[in-house]
């Protein structure tokens, strides 16, 4: 009786394993700063260009931040301030009006 439920068992193991692989290329880069202190002073040049995902990751980078938000116009933002996330701002066309930390 065992020996017909192991052949399924390790089947269905082996279609669990595949699920549970991690892509590690996923991981967001560690911030420039090792303490996450973001200065957004190091990206203002990046004010009216294009908020890609590119661009948005090289910013928050480029600030030391060890996360980053983007809001859009009409967005709910939460007050909190947090020393190590940068914000984005960007219009209706998505050009990156404000960078400020907090």
């Amino acid at each position: 009786m065992y020996r017909k439920r192991l052949p399924c068992t390790l089947a269905l193991l082996a279609m669990l394993a595949g699920c549970s692989s991690v892509d590690g290329s996923k991981a967001p880069a560690p911030p420039a700063n090792p303490n996450g202190a973001c200065n957004a002073d190091l990206v203002q040049g990046m004010l009216g260009k294009t908020a890609t995902a590119e661009q948005v990751e090289q910013a928050r980078q480029h600030a030391g931040a060890r996360s980053v938000r983007v809001l859009a116009p009409g967005d709910a933002v939460t007050l909190e301030y947090n020393s190590q996330r940068l914000n984005i701002e960007i219009d209706e066309a998505e050009a990156i009006q404000r960078i400020n930390c907090g």
